[in-house]
Order: structure tokens, then sequence, then C-alpha cells
């Protein structure tokens, strides 16, 4: 386990949600995802990497994603603008994947929805840290800079709150106001390459990727074509790798949409249940 990467991808709070059962569920079949030796999380999977890999206990993660009395509070989501940002992503052509990058990091930078205070304050709460130290386990943390479209990797040796950081990789454009650090504006981690940014694990042996949306065949974050192709590099560098997505009894629990606070509970039940089919994982582990 000492040699294992935990991938945590993107998916809204219906990822965190399905990633929390996933994480409950294998530990229930003695597998504490908690053991795994580095973390990487994007966006939703900054969510549940950062909780892991700060010790959070799986049960109780799970208790504050279905018990309705436990469940912290969530923002209303800006569901219009999720909507109107796709759109018009929709309706015009890219000649490049810089040039869609651009067109997404402007439509996040005309993003004013909730005060960048009010949103961290949410994100503080929901993450449900005791302080906002890094955690002693290797975690890294995706986003992307509004101006100069690079992907921005953050780590303990950042300089940067790791609740300022997950902040940042869950800022969905058009939906949540960029995250200000040090005089730069970050957005979703997601809207780089992949929702699972599973390439930044190359020099790993042992790679477990967890991807809410790795399912799906068009996803606006990355779907399961980008995911392939990252998965084969991985391979082609010498590591095990297994993915667990999202199967389509979990997909079903979709139905609210991926920001809808009420896609929490069914959303968690179901990656539950479908843990209980992932014996790759327990080999993976085993073998680390």
């Amino acid at each position: 386990m000492n040699n294992v990467t935990l991938v945590c991808g993107g998916g809204g709070v219906w990822g965190v949600g399905w990633m929390t059962g996933i994480a409950i569920g294998l530990a229930e079949r003695g597998l504490d995802l908690r053991a795994a030796a580095s973390f990487i999380g994007t966006s939703a999977g900054s969510f549940i990497g950062t909780q892991l890999a700060s010790g959070l206990d799986p049960q109780h993660l799970y208790v504050r994603q279905t018990d309705p009395s436990r469940q912290p509070y969530e923002l209303s989501p800006n569901l219009a603008g999720m909507t109107g940002m796709m759109m018009e992503l929709m309706q015009r052509s890219f000649a490049t994947p810089r040039e869609r990058l651009q067109a997404v990091c402007d439509i996040a930078a005309r993003t004013h929805t909730v005060s960048p205070a009010e949103r961290r304050a949410s994100i503080a709460a929901r993450l449900g840290l005791q302080n906002e130290v890094w955690p002693a386990k290797r975690l890294s943390i995706t986003a992307v800079d509004v101006d100069s479209l690079a992907l921005e990797v953050f780590d303990a040796q950042s300089g940067v709150s790791v609740v300022d950081a997950v902040a940042a990789s869950c800022a969905v454009p058009g939906v949540w106001p960029p995250t200000p650090i040090n005089g730069r504006r970050y957005i979703d981690g997601g809207v780089w390459g992949t929702a699972e940014n599973a390439r930044l694990a190359l020099g790993s042996s042992h790679v477990l990727i967890l991807s809410p949306l790795g399912g799906i065949g068009a996803s606006p974050m990355g779907g399961a074509e980008r995911l392939v192709d990252e998965v084969g590099q991985l391979q082609a560098s010498g590591a095990q790798v297994i993915v667990i997505a999202a199967d389509e009894a979990s997909r079903a629990t979709m139905a609210h949409g991926l920001l809808d606070p009420k896609s929490r509970k069914p959303a968690a039940e179901a990656g539950r249940r479908q843990a209980l089919q992932e014996t790759a994982a327990l080999a993976l582990f085993s073998a680390a």
C-alpha cells in the first residue's frame, strides 16, 4: 500500500457523494483508501482526496453525505450559468484545445455569483477539517490559472492554504467565481485536460483512479476517451492501474444533476453498493 497513488477525479457534488460511497464500501471490505501513499485530486476529487489524505474516517464522511441532519450547508449553484457556459461552448468551434480552454477561462472571468469569501467559507465547512494544515501524506490538488491557462498543482510546499487550493480546484466556470490566490485567479482543474489529471501519477508503480465521469463518453470535464489515453501513459511507464468509474446504476442517481446537493445521499449509497463489486482495487493494494 505504500506504493499506491490514489487519483480522485471531478464530478461535482454528486461525484463527491459517489466517491465517498466507494471509500466506505471498500473500507467495509478491508481496503482503507487512507492507506495510499499519495493523493491527486481534481475538482470534486480535491474534496475527497484531501479528506482521505487528512485521515478523516470514511464512515464519518459517509454519514455527512447521507444523513440530512449531518450534511454541511451547500450554497445553491448557478445552474443557469453552467447551462449558459455549455451552450456557448457547443455553439462555437475551436481549432485547438488551448483555444477552447481560453474560451472557458473567459467565461470563468465573467462569473460573479457569490463572493469568493462566501464560497471559501462553504468549502471549509464541507471539508470538515480541524485546521487548514496540509496533511502529512503527499497531496496534489489541481487548478487552472485563468490568465496564463496553465495547470497549477498545489501541494504542501506551495505556500497556499489547503482550503484555498480545494476552492480553486472546485471553481466551476460559469457557476462559481474564480478563486483568488496570491494575486492570481484559479478555476476548476478538470477543464485543463481531463477530469482526473491522472498523468500526474507518472512515476508511481500502482495507481487507483476514482473516476465519477469516466464511464461517460462525452462529459463536460473530459470523458472516457481521454481517460483511456492517460491510463495508457501510466501503463506504458510500467504502472499497474485500476480505474473505478461510476457504473450504470450509480450514474442513474445523477438525475438531480452534478451540482445539486440533493444528489449527495443517492450518489453515496450507489457508490457504496458498487464498491462491493470492485475486487480489482483490493488486488491492486494487496500487490503494492
